[in-house]
């Protein structure tokens, strides 16, 4: 088999920065140990997120000349609305600046005190809107998905004998909506069956409760059905995805992601009566409802990108590239969650630094080095994203310690990967000296965006 190569060539670059290991260190500490603070000029290699930092293609660029900036009807909303719902089939399509807004819109009407919100796994920001609107967020994953070490094909799936005793024991009417998270970020980015999805669905019509795909990296999810489930081998990804999305009653969507663009999202719905709440306070938050906080050049090129990333040769080199960094981390001897995912790699805080117990946020210790030794920077997703605390002020930790390495759409290439793979050498080589951290400020929700931190001993 040869080389996959990147189906694409690149017509305009941006310079990076070069700083040093000492300037780093310095970096780090006033930024109090935060990648979110550090200034991006200040970063080689940027796998913080694959959310808003593609490179877009020239046709989206093109597009985008093209917008309609009309503040009513324009013509780039039409354009857009056909592409989703063509790919989704839903009837009301919603623009919203990015995925968190059609999120906030979706809660502050269904959400409120009382109300319980499933998921397979929820995000940050998911999970924030929801708890925002008094409403408790609960994840549902599988058991397998909750071990790194196991191979198995879709470890995203929900976990539907669980969700339905939860069901049965919260009353179905306290639970106004259902999703899953495709691909399932926060459990490693790995992939969710349409057997799952279809079976779910089926579960959730007994007790009349809708189901509601976050659609963020759908393209991802359709490839890894194609190439993993049984009867899908020579459907095409676009096939797929609308199949997956026929079994939903609605999506929100960060464009950010799988739409390959900057900015942009869209809450889409069957439900005419939800709509017209959702497009009320639409107005209100974002914009009119055929622009909702977007400009009609970011609506043309959503529309353009929807279009792009279901070619089976980008999501080839797309899933590939991303399995060429965990294989080669595996063979370093750094633990990564198994198999790799389609956006990322996740490494295994926990198995890594087993000297550092999850209180002292072993995740963050080695987003702080890698940094320090190569200037890239990644996140922490474990007890600093999602750690709580008990009455007694104790860390309740979640079942995972995990670094994402987000690789974003187009922008590198493999030698800027196997820059990172060296890095991890070193990494490896150090691991043994790396200490905890203690977070010394704090926000009282999604604490991982501002929080200050500093090293223990």
């Amino acid at each position: 088999m040869k080389t996959i190569i990147e189906p694409f060539k690149i017509k305009s670059v941006e310079p990076i920065r070069f700083t040093t290991v000492e300037e780093r260190i310095e970096i780090l500490k006033q930024a109090h140990y935060n990648p979110f603070l550090i200034r991006a000029d200040d970063v080689l290699i940027d796998l913080l997120t694959d959310s808003g930092t593609a490179a877009m293609s020239a046709k989206q660029w093109a597009g985008m000349m093209e917008g309609d900036e009309s503040y009513a009807g324009a013509r780039s909303f039409f354009r857009f609305e056909k592409a989703v719902q063509d790919l989704t089939g839903m009837k009301n399509i919603i623009p919203t600046h990015q995925g968190r807004a059609a999120e906030k819109i979706l809660f502050s009407i269904i959400g409120g005190a009382g109300k319980f919100i499933p998921n397979n796994t929820h995000f940050d920001t998911t999970r924030a809107n929801v708890e925002f609107s008094g409403a408790v967020a609960e994840d549902f994953l599988t058991e397998e998905g909750k071990q790194p070490n196991v191979i198995a094909p879709f470890k995203g799936n929900m976990n539907i004998p669980a969700l339905e005793a939860f069901i049965q024991k919260t009353g179905a009417e306290n639970i106004p909506v259902c999703f899953i998270t495709v691909t399932n970020n926060s459990g490693g980015g790995q992939p969710v069956s349409m057997q799952n999805i279809r079976d779910t669905k089926a579960m959730l019509k007994k007790y009349g409760i809708p189901l509601f795909l976050d659609a963020c990296r759908f393209a991802e999810n359709a490839y890894f059905i194609k190439k993993r489930e049984k009867g899908y081998e020579h459907k095409t990804p676009k096939e797929i995805a609308q199949e997956m999305f026929s079994y939903a009653d609605g999506v929100t969507m960060s464009a950010k992601k799988d739409a390959i663009v900057n900015m942009g999202g869209f809450l889409a719905l069957n439900d005419d009566a939800l709509a017209l709440k959702a497009r009320n306070l639409l107005i209100v938050t974002e914009g009119f409802p055929t622009y909702g906080g977007l400009s009609g050049r970011d609506l043309e090129a959503i529309s353009q990108g929807l279009e792009e990333v279901l070619d089976e040769h980008y999501l080839t080199y797309r899933l590939r590239s991303v399995e060429y960094l965990g294989n080669k981390l595996m063979e370093i001897g750094i633990p990564i969650l198994q198999p790799p995912g389609g956006h990322a790699i996740y490494i295994d805080a926990k198995q890594f630094l087993p000297n550092i117990p999850p209180y002292q946020y072993p995740g963050q210790a080695v987003v702080c080095e890698l940094y320090k030794i190569g200037g890239i920077r990644s996140v922490e997703i474990g007890s600093v994203m999602f750690g709580k605390y008990d009455e007694n002020g104790k860390v309740i930790s979640p079942p995972m310690e995990l670094v994402r390495l987000a690789i974003p759409r187009r922008v590198y290439t493999q030698s800027h990967i196997d820059y990172v793979i060296e890095c991890a050498v070193e990494l490896f080589a150090n691991r043994s000296s790396l200490v905890g951290y203690s977070i010394t400020y704090e926000a009282p929700q999604l604490r991982h965006f501002t929080a200050h931190f500093e090293p223990l001993g």
